[in-house]
């Protein structure tokens, strides 16, 4: 009879576990978080008989997260967050790939652990642990405290495990729904932060730009150093959450040694870092550290590579964040992004640089002076690609005292209107120097350009100004040109009629031609194509506006005017590519 009785008690124990087993597989079935399972489980443990206490721990390698307990004595549990680092003596608890369990003596064990002194004040003797492997490069570890080694048996080192089982397959399936929504959110930041990074063609932007989309989105602290061609690793941007700790954060990045040398490493070997704990011992971040740098959880540097060339350094810099491997992964790939963001804007920059530079040699350096005329000129360039243009303008003064003005376009962009560009503009100027005619050196640039056997065209526009009692004598020639305008003294604007042949095209061209006369105070206008064909966003051109424009543009300073006039074109502009040049004369008393 007390067989059958003590049978019967094991049957009803196996079925109280069973129950409770199947209820914590699936609550570990919808967890988000492994802890969710805590209180379930050391429940169930703490009923077993003879236990005095369950105690869970949390770590990584040798450093200790947090303990979490219940006892006989008191069943609410506690929570300690620790975040203490033991070195090797945590480390040799860690478990080799399955979870193991193992029993101690609690007057055998480390007094200084924390959880030994749990188990201890419990009243415990003897603890079977069981520690189990988890994701991020972590581990748990499940004590039962016991009032003497008999209550260790094989029913409760079988049940421990089966609890470990239960978390550790929670864990992967908590860690494989994190890594896809990380893997989506991840995705989606950084397909907004390249477009954020990409929307502008201008280094100093782009590079602030990456510190204001990576804070506080990544990180709580973010900087930017680059390689320069004199100065070497050199800090270009920095952003912190925290308004206040700017300033520090700036100075740091650009002066501590410590730092300095760890992101010359980073860029050296070419790999990206995380440190922690105790790899930012010696630098300014991290629990040994003083001041704002105390914060600093973790540190993450990456190599900015774009095109084979190391470029400089994207620091991130945590206070609460746990840098896992794919987080690392993730930080490398936005490195990468704004890596080729900015070189893509350096080597914009760059081209930028290049042809303003060869415009500039297309144009002339300075206008001459000219007794009783002040001229003026104005270039702006209207293709976002950057290819050069094909305006030209020049003066060439005559030996009567007056000058021969010159403006043009060649039709197109790139290499080979800048070709013909340069052939207009130098061909006309040598020619009309040399004491030809307008309609000669037109028409000698008309057969240089058919010999050439180009696919396009050329307009230009001549005016000759010679001075008389009155002012200025002008005649004009055009081939194609847009027609110049003369803006009198009182404000009122004159349109000269201007037709002609394009150059480049027939063998034998017309010019349109025409005369005039400035008084002092007037002011001759010419202009390409690029002003009057400049487009608001409603659709209207500015040549509805021209006239207006020049009667008021002219009503300043003589020297600025085409200045004016081509600012108030850009401003106007919305849409149109094409450059916009403009050379301007206004006739002046002559003493």
């Amino acid at each position: 009879m007390e067989q059958h009785e003590i049978s019967a008690s094991r049957q009803a124990d196996d079925g109280w576990w069973s129950g409770h087993l199947h209820e914590l597989w699936r609550v570990a079935d919808t967890a988000s978080d492994v802890t969710g399972l805590a209180d379930s489980l050391y429940c169930m443990l703490l009923r077993m008989p003879g236990v005095l206490a369950v105690v869970g721990t949390r770590w990584s390698g040798g450093l200790l997260h947090y303990l979490r307990s219940i006892t006989a004595a008191d069943t609410a549990p506690s929570f300690v967050e620790l975040e203490q680092d033991f070195g090797a003596s945590g480390a040799d608890g860690a478990p080799d790939g399955e979870p193991t369990v193992t029993v101690h003596e609690v007057s055998g064990l480390d007094a200084a652990m924390p959880y030994v002194q749990v188990l201890a004040a419990a009243g415990a003797r003897s603890v079977a642990e069981c520690a189990v492997p988890l994701g991020q490069d972590g581990w748990a570890s499940f004590m039962v405290g016991t009032a003497d080694a008999d209550a260790v048996d094989a029913t409760l080192r079988s049940r421990l495990k089966q609890v470990a089982e239960v978390a550790m397959v929670s864990d992967r399936r908590i860690m494989a729904r994190r890594d896809d929504e990380m893997r989506q959110v991840s995705d989606a930041f950084l397909a907004e932060a390249s477009l954020q990074m990409d929307s502008s063609l201008d280094v100093e932007k782009t590079v602030r730009r990456v510190a204001r989309t990576a804070v506080p989105a990544v990180a709580e602290g973010c900087v930017l150093h680059l390689v320069l061609p004199e100065e070497g690793l050199t800090l270009v941007s920095f952003a912190h959450v925290d308004a206040g700790e700017q300033q520090w954060l700036g100075r740091v990045a650009a002066e501590d040694p410590w730092l300095t040398d760890l992101l010359q490493r980073v860029l050296d070997s070419g790999q990206g870092l995380v440190l922690k704990g105790k790899g930012l011992e010696g630098g300014p971040f991290g629990a040994a550290s003083s001041g704002a740098g105390r914060a600093v959880y973790a540190l993450s540097v990456n190599p900015l590579k774009a095109r084979g060339r190391a470029l400089g350094t994207l620091t991130f810099l945590y206070h609460q964040v746990v840098v896992a491997e794919g987080a690392s992964r993730f930080l490398a790939n936005l490195a990468d992004r704004a890596a080729l963001a900015i070189d893509s804007s350096a080597l914009y920059e760059q081209r930028r640089r290049n042809v303003v530079s060869l415009q500039r040699h297309l144009l002339p350096s300075e206008l001459p002076q000219v007794a009783g005329l002040t001229l003026s000129s104005a270039y702006e360039v209207g293709d976002v690609s950057l290819d050069v243009g094909g305006d030209f303008y020049d003066a060439v003064p005559s030996a009567q005292g007056g000058v021969t003005l010159l403006i043009g376009d060649v039709c197109g962009r790139g290499a080979e209107a800048a070709a013909l560009t340069g052939l207009a503009r130098h061909t006309l100027r040598a020619l009309l120097e040399d004491g030809s005619s307008p309609e000669h050196a037109l028409g000698r640039l008309n057969q240089a350009l058919s010999r050439e056997g180009m696919s396009r065209f050329v307009t230009a526009l001549v005016a000759v100004l010679v001075p008389d009692e009155k002012g200025f004598r002008l005649r004009y020639w055009s081939a194609g040109h847009p027609a110049p305008l003369i803006r009198r003294e009182h404000g009122t604007v004159e349109e000269l009629p201007a037709h002609g042949d394009l150059l480049g095209v027939l063998e034998d061209i017309e010019y349109g031609s025409g005369s005039a006369h400035m008084a002092p105070g007037d002011t001759l206008v010419m202009f390409t194509d690029g002003v009057t064909e400049a487009r608001a966003a409603d659709g209207t051109f500015f040549e509805s506006r021209l006239r207006t424009a020049v009667a008021q543009m002219g009503a300043g300073e003589a020297l600025g005017f085409a200045e004016r006039l081509a600012e108030a074109v850009v401003e106007f502009r919305a849409t149109g590519a094409d450059d916009i040049a403009v050379l301007a004369a206004r006739a002046e008393a002559i003493v």
